[in-house]
């Protein structure tokens, strides 16, 4: 009968091997998370210069690709096969530079993580000395714009005026001092990153924001300035969206323990489909092209395909539906709306006749209970996700 003899690692070989570890290569120490969409022109000159002004750091890069139709992750893939220090997280399904911004943090083991553009408008010479002042002991290294020596660079008189009036509303949530929490280019500490992670809203653009916001203690902070360049390459991903992220994210962070932001939006775009509802109904009863009772139904079906599409593109941005998914949706919305409406007429009707409540407050208590349902229902089966 053969016999097997089973051997066991000595304790002292694990310890040599663990000794070899601390004695060789460094680990990481700056990880630059830079999240992307349709950047693929951009990627190789930015490792490029990160080559450049970083050889006396151990640096690695994480592009964060949201699944770029122009091939902006197998490019980054097939660049990290010759430099180890490129790696790529692909999202599919995801959307959303800060919640990009996390991911790529997560996935890293440094202890100073950078965020930065991939379209090479923010200056990557200034690392170093972020770097340098996040090692001297604050929590926060920021690249501004917006002190000494910084600038806009090419920048409107219109876009200068946006950016500045969108600095002045972030004073909500982010200390006074700071002049430019508005910056997508900055170095922070892991466990003030860590610090924070848990209560992040990850809405929109403006990770920073989301940062100073969340944290559980004030961070500490230095601002270096730099010049803010023109895109290289690829088309710049700011549009009308954009501001109203900026608006969710600093409402999630003052009234978001209380009410979800997102029924906010809902809500607020809910309102706007009223409008839309009288507007309607005004152009087509008002001229007396129809009959009222045909005039609200055409102007109930015109204000709930407005809800639909304005939700799919706002509220539910990081979700949104896409061809025949965008059309089984509208289905599944109209549905939900259609019961939530008899909700809302049937609790009004119940509350005015059978409890003798003021029509007013019978009226307010059916649109709350139809809106809360419309809001919960078509998060669950129109987006499929449970509302937050």
């Amino acid at each position: 009968m053969d016999r097997f003899v089973i051997t066991r690692p000595r304790p002292e070989a694990a310890t040599f091997s663990l000794s070899r570890v601390a004695a060789g290569e460094r680990g990481v120490e700056l990880a630059i998370v830079v999240p992307t969409y349709r950047e693929r022109e951009n990627v190789a000159e930015l490792v490029r210069r990160l080559d450049r002004v970083l050889a006396d750091i151990a640096w690695e890069v994480i592009f964060v690709d949201d699944d770029s139709p122009d091939g902006t992750a197998d490019f980054v893939r097939a660049l990290s096969r010759h430099d180890r220090r490129v790696r790529c997280v692909r999202r599919i399904g995801r959307r959303g530079l800060s919640s990009a911004c996390v991911e790529g943090a997560l996935a890293t083991t440094a202890d100073l993580i950078a965020v930065m553009d991939a379209d090479l408008q923010h200056d990557e010479t200034v690392l170093p000395e972020m770097v340098r002042a996040v090692h001297a002991g604050v929590d926060v290294a920021v690249g501004s714009r917006y002190v000494a020596g910084g600038g806009t660079g090419e920048w409107s008189a219109r876009r200068v005026k946006m950016s500045r009036l969108a600095t002045c509303v972030s004073r909500l949530v982010v200390p006074p001092g700071l002049a430019d929490p508005m910056s997508g280019f900055f170095v922070i500490r892991r466990e003030a990153f860590m610090g924070a992670v848990r209560s992040l809203s990850t809405l929109g653009f403006k990770i920073l924001v989301d940062l100073f916001a969340s944290s559980p203690r004030p961070l500490s902070f230095v601002e270096v300035p730099y010049r803010f360049r023109e895109r290289a390459a690829g088309e710049s991903k700011l549009d009308g969206r954009v501001a109203w992220d900026f608006g969710m994210l600093l409402l999630d962070k003052l009234v978001g323990r209380w009410v979800p932001v997102r029924f906010l939006s809902f809500a607020a775009i809910g309102g706007l489909g009223v409008g839309v509802h009288m507007a309607v109904l005004a152009a087509l009863h008002g001229g007396g092209a129809v009959a009222f009772g045909t005039g609200q139904a055409l102007a109930t079906a015109a204000a709930m395909v407005f809800n639909y599409f304005l939700n799919n593109a706002l509220t539910y941005r990081a979700e949104k539906l896409r061809g025949v998914a965008m059309w089984r949706g509208l289905a599944s919305f109209s549905l939900v709306c259609g019961l939530g409406a008899i909700a809302n007429v049937g609790i009004a009707d119940w509350l005015f006749t059978d409890h003798r409540q003021g029509w007013i407050a019978s009226a307010l208590a059916g649109i709350v209970v139809g809106a809360v349902w419309n809001y919960t229902a078509s998060a669950f089966y129109t987006w499929g996700r449970r509302g937050r």
